[in-house]
């Protein structure tokens, strides 16, 4: 027993998780929905990773923003709010390319037995406003990735200012050498908790397939092949970029691949942002960077789930008999790429971001009934997509830095 625990932890962690992913889809077929009793163990994986996110995100800020000046981390986060935008207003246009292509849902119809009760959109003024903690405490509690960066950031430029101040110059510097020790401790927890990703990994896949069944698969595949094959012409737009920046694929992938299969089994950007904040410091990524991109593009760059909108608004339009337009798909880019932004951080965001371009457009609320169906079976490619998005607008800012300083 001795020895395979220890072959377990020699082995690396990406065989490790490649062989969950195997196990897990092969048992979630052989029980069916008996496998529901293994979610305990995923529901362990994504508390372990939930409770790093918030030391993670405010020590690894407050550390990177006093390794920068001011001036650096204003620009460099002019460029992640560029890049968020355009990479999601590209992936929605990518989505309807594909989509139009396909043609999801062409010769399905609606019984009318389909019902959904349309979720609230808080719109784009309530995620602005929530940048702004009203009070730090529910910042925390709340899981408000918004507002936890938000204080990472001006508790970070007070220590800097505190650090250049010769009455409080001592004490600035005694409280970044204790943030950067309790830094240190947080990824010591990490490197603990990745020892048991794989397990988690495998009960959570083996769950969603015991759940979905084949059944699922049939009836919408169609739909599902059309999304996933938008997903990988989006990755490839990814590697033209990396490449266009002098950034080899092979390298960046071999960094990426953990949080990615991470994101694609647990469908939560937010759940595996320990393993892709841990991939950017792999990269040599600067922490005043990767600590202000990554959790922001947890919380509001989803291109994957931008990629999502567009294939179900075209799948949606044939499925009621009247394919969009080209203004509609114009239509779709712009409301798409704001609902984006708008649905940060609100549980289920992919099918409210849905639910909100359909009734913008005038599709009908049934199909989104439909897509609740396969909800888990996209949301897992989607998520994949959006933290693999994160990590290549982080790459290529600090490969321009770079270039810029020499």
């Amino acid at each position: 027993m001795k020895k395979l625990f220890m072959a377990y932890f020699r082995a690396s962690l990406i065989l490790k998780i490649s062989v969950a992913l195997v196990l897990g889809i092969l048992a979630g077929f052989l029980l069916g929905e008996q496998a529901a009793v293994l979610a305990p163990l995923g529901d362990l994986l994504l508390r372990l990773l939930t409770f790093l996110i918030i030391p993670l995100i405010l020590f690894t800020l407050i550390v990177g923003v006093n390794q920068t000046n001011i001036a650096n981390l204003g620009r460099m986060g002019s460029k992640v709010f560029i890049y968020y935008t355009v990479t999601s207003a590209l992936a929605i246009v990518i989505g309807l390319l594909v989509a139009s292509i396909f043609q999801p849902g062409t010769g399905m119809h609606l019984t009318g037995n389909e019902t959904f009760d349309v979720p609230e959109n808080p719109g784009i003024i309530h995620v602005l406003l929530n940048i702004v903690p009203s009070n730090i405490a529910t910042a925390f509690t709340e899981m408000n990735l918004l507002g936890i960066i938000f204080t990472a950031l001006v508790f970070g430029i007070a220590i800097s200012v505190m650090r250049s101040s010769k009455n409080h110059g001592g004490l600035g510097d005694s409280l970044l050498t204790t943030i950067t020790a309790l830094n240190e401790a947080s990824l010591i927890i990490l490197k603990a908790i990745l020892q048991y990703v794989p397990i988690g990994i495998f009960a959570i896949i083996a769950n969603t397939v015991g759940s979905q069944g084949i059944d699922t698969l049939i009836s919408l595949g169609g739909m599902i092949s059309v999304f996933y094959i938008a997903l990988l012409v989006h990755i490839g737009l990814y590697v033209i970029l990396l490449l266009l920046f002098g950034i080899k694929p092979g390298p960046f992938f071999n960094y990426a691949r953990t949080p990615m299969i991470t994101a694609f089994v647990t469908q939560s950007s937010t759940g595996t942002l320990p393993l892709t904040l841990d991939a950017a410091k792999k990269m040599g990524i600067p922490k005043s960077l990767y600590g202000f991109s990554l959790p922001l593009g947890a919380t509001v760059n989803m291109d994957g789930a931008a990629i999502r909108i567009a294939v179900s608004a075209v799948f949606a339009a044939n499925v009621a008999g009247t394919p969009l337009t080209i203004p509609d798909m114009m239509m779709v880019v712009l409301i798409g790429t704001l609902a984006s932004i708008g649905t940060a951080g609100v549980p289920g965001a992919g099918i409210v971001m849905i639910a909100t371009v359909f009734v913008q457009l005038g599709l009908p609320m049934e199909a989104v009934a439909l897509l609740t169906a396969i909800d888990a079976l996209v949301g897992m490619g989607a998520t994949m997509v959006n933290i693999t998005g994160d990590l290549v607008g982080t790459r290529l800012i600090a490969q321009q830095e770079k270039r810029r300083k020499i």
